[in-house]
């Protein structure tokens, strides 16, 4: 969420760089700073009164002790009206309220100044690619046949238990699941994430806290009767953990990893790019999230770029990395990069994950403050987060790179955690 401050003191500059993200801002800011100065007209009239209500109280103790009984009395009768002002005054300010906030979260966090121009992913720039293109033979097999052939994901079973998207994971193919969380967990401690596991379900504020709601309410699954939420990232519990925290400038960067599956409903995702691991309602992933110090979230960003980046390099996959155009980054984002993997059988880039800084964004909405040492005010702290990694397509990739007349080989990182060398 923007601050009114920035809005105000900038309008015209957040009118400009909005533009980037292709949003038409003029209208809604106009609406946002009339509000304001009429809630700040009203609070302004009712402090008034209250400061006069307080002077007249004072003076009504004054009065009583020296006996003016009658004048005591007429002040009193001021006090009651004063009150009764300010009561009107107050409920007036509620409706005010809550329409400001109602049209401020209708706007999308600014885009960083690298932020490309552009309309979608055709607009986004590659920044770099490592790793070498797999060579396989025609005969290859895409990931939904190799499953079938090996018996390791069975998505048909998932229909019968669940619904499409919640496939099976079975043998060899549930310890790979297992292997890539473990693994991807110890790489995130090694770089000194603290390992946090959250609960899979959140409160609305949760949501809201990190933009999710009520921009994607459409996307997750929703458990009505208590008005829980499936989260679709452990991004949202991670960050919400630090909801109405003020911390202090030492404590800064905080870094949690955290393992969670993920739910999606996807509404209108169909067709053959989402066939098999490419798309689902349920899977696995390992989140990185940070709390920084405004002064330095852009070194943490690439950071956790370059933490990425060795994880998809150390299981061999060939890779590229994508800075995010206007047009095809999220609402709440100031800057993203995805990494993309290549997919050998479906000779097509997958996308396995999104690093990016939201500034003070979501920190607005959670109240998410910090103090220097010794400074009374408190500053909102930058938050950070990426997938490192998101299993489905990472599991396609692997699968289908690495096959061969024997099987299936198992990247040699991950050989100490499934305890096997090939799928076969």
């Amino acid at each position: 969420m923007l601050t009114i401050n920035l809005l105000r003191e900038k309008k015209e500059f957040v009118i400009e760089r909005l533009k980037i993200k292709n949003f038409e801002a003029e209208d809604i800011i106009e609406k946002v700073l009339s509000l304001d100065t009429v809630r700040r007209e009203v609070q302004v009239k009712t402090d008034s009164l209250q400061a006069d209500m307080n002077r007249i109280s004072k003076e009504i103790g004054t009065l009583m002790k020296d006996g003016k009984k009658e004048e005591a009395e007429n002040a009193r009768q001021k006090t009651f009206a004063l009150k009764e002002e300010i009561r009107q005054l107050t409920e007036k300010l509620g409706p005010i309220d809550n329409e400001l906030r109602t049209e401020i979260i209708k706007l999308p966090n600014l885009p960083h100044e690298s932020v490309p121009v552009g309309h979608g992913a055709d607009d986004n720039e590659v920044v770099r690619s490592g790793g070498l293109m797999p060579e396989i033979s025609e005969s290859a097999l895409p990931h939904w046949d190799l499953i079938k052939k090996y018996d390791i994901i069975d998505f048909e079973l998932g229909i019968k238990l669940t619904g499409a998207g919640f496939p099976v994971y079975k043998g060899k193919g549930a310890k790979l699941q297992r292997a890539l969380i473990t693994y991807f967990l110890d790489m995130g401690e090694k770089a000194g994430y603290n390992e946090v596991y959250p609960p899979i379900m959140v409160n609305e504020d949760s949501g809201f806290g990190t933009g999710q709601l009520p921009d994607k309410e459409g996307q997750m699954y929703h458990a009505t009767l208590d008005n829980f939420y499936l989260v679709p990232t452990a991004e949202v519990p991670v960050t919400n953990i630090y909801r109405d925290v003020i911390l202090n400038a030492d404590q800064l960067p905080i870094k949690n990893i955290a393992y969670t599956p993920c739910f999606r409903r996807e509404a209108g995702s169909w067709g053959a790019h989402v066939r098999g691991l490419n798309r689902l309602h349920q899977f696995d992933k390992v989140e990185i999230v940070r709390i920084a110090h405004p002064d330095n979230s852009y070194e943490s960003l690439e950071e956790m770029v370059n933490h990425v980046e060795g994880l998809v390099a150390s299981l061999g996959l060939p890779y590229r990395i994508l800075r995010l155009c206007g047009g095809d980054m999220s609402f709440t984002s100031a800057l993203t990069y995805d990494f993309e993997v290549w997919s050998a059988a479906q000779k097509r880039w997958l996308e396995v994950s999104s690093v990016s800084n939201f500034e003070s964004f979501q920190a607005n909405r959670l109240k998410c403050r910090f103090k220097e040492k010794g400074d009374k005010q408190t500053r909102l702290a930058h938050t950070l987060n990426g997938s490192a990694l998101a299993l489905p397509r990472i599991v396609a990739a692997i699968l289908e790179n690495n096959q061969n007349e024997n099987g299936i080989k198992v990247p040699e990182v991950l050989v100490p955690y499934t305890g096997f060398e090939t799928i076969n």
